[in-house]
């Protein structure tokens, strides 16, 4: 048998960023990894403290801003890249009322860092009232991040590539498998909906697509265009397109309606011929008061849940990846805002 501090479940957002608390800090652990694409790594990575349709801030965003970059320096450290790539979001106005409502919020105190007054009109897209470029903004390299984080948790001996069976486990003597554990801690996503000890939590599917294009006539400019969706370069002339938002078709397949609207979304904008290269889908983690849910199971004192990050997820991901470790070994107690008992 082998004795660790932790086991993590799951391959997400949450899981990475909760395994490097546990690097950073010198703690034993396995990570329990089923091999499937997450709905964080097909996820845009938009790293973004603006909600763009209102123009409003959410809970916490400039801290959650502030460790997302202290946090990616000291991954930095051990897999000698960084991951954020600072192309910030411009933001294009629909009409002149939008550009007063985004003057007049960005005098706010709580949107002032966020909401830059230079207004920039933007080559090759349709932007006739130009674009408002939000402070701080960025994305992460989501494939790279995922894939270099995965290399270098194996190389150390800590992934398991396999699935995790509820079945195995000993809450008793908390024994799983060839592993006797001190703490486990469930970062599922909507896998959480088979885990019979986190069945109950109120988290609900929000179905996901994007688009891969080409387009016809490149965009210069080292941005993240949103209007409907989030656009941005990628490779090769390749650009991310997405993503929607659906809680009723919750299949696993590609809806072609979803790709459609892409597509005319994406037309209102960008005047030129564009080839959809990939489509692809994910589904979304998310709680009704779009914050997450944290904490420990009633019964079982060892065991902790990590989920309903939602369409924050690196930014939740990695604020509260070190809220839950201080609560687990420090006691220090989780904001009320994200407990597992506010909806009972």
């Amino acid at each position: 048998m082998k004795k660790v501090d932790y086991i993590i479940v799951g391959d997400g957002y949450a899981a990475l960023f909760f395994a490097h608390q546990l690097i950073k800090h010198g703690k034993s652990f396995a990570i329990y990894s089923e091999g499937k694409k997450s709905a964080s790594r097909v996820s845009a990575g938009i790293v973004n403290p603006v909600v763009l349709k209102k123009f409003t801030t959410f809970w916490k965003a400039q801290e959650q801003i502030d460790l997302l970059k202290q946090i990616l320096k000291e991954i930095e450290e051990y897999t000698q890249k960084n991951y954020l790539i600072e192309y910030p979001i411009h933001r294009i106005f629909h009409d002149e009322n939008e550009q007063n409502l985004w003057m007049k919020k960005s005098d706010n105190k709580d949107l002032v860092n966020f909401l830059n007054k230079d207004f920039k009109a933007l080559q090759v897209v349709k932007n006739p009232f130009r674009t408002g470029k939000v402070n701080q903004s960025a994305r992460l390299d989501v494939n790279v991040f995922f894939d270099d984080l995965f290399n270098y948790l194996e190389s150390n001996f800590k992934l398991v590539k396999e699935r995790f069976d509820y079945s195995l486990l000993n809450n008793e003597e908390n024994i799983y498998k060839d592993f006797i554990f001190k703490n486990i801690v469930f970062c599922e996503g909507m896998g959480v909906k088979s885990n019979p000890y986190f069945s109950t939590l109120e988290v609900n599917p929000n179905k996901g697509h994007h688009i891969k294009v080409n387009l016809s006539v490149p965009i210069e400019e080292k941005v993240t265009i949103k209007k409907k969706h989030f656009l941005f370069p990628m490779e090769d002339n390749i650009y991310f397109y997405g993503g929607t938002y659906d809680r009723n078709q919750l299949y696993d397949n590609i809806d072609d309606s979803a790709v459609e609207q892409l597509c005319n979304g994406l037309s209102e904008f960008y005047p030129h011929d564009f080839e959809i290269k990939e489509a692809a889908v994910g589904f979304r983690p998310t709680v009704k008061d779009r914050r997450p849910l944290i904490g420990r199971h009633a019964e079982y004192k060892k065991m902790y849940v990590f989920n309903g990050l939602g369409a924050r997820g690196i930014l939740n991901g990695c604020y509260f990846s070190e809220k839950l470790y201080q609560f687990i070994e420090n006691d220090v107690p989780l904001p009320e805002e994200v407990s597992l008992l506010r909806f009972t």
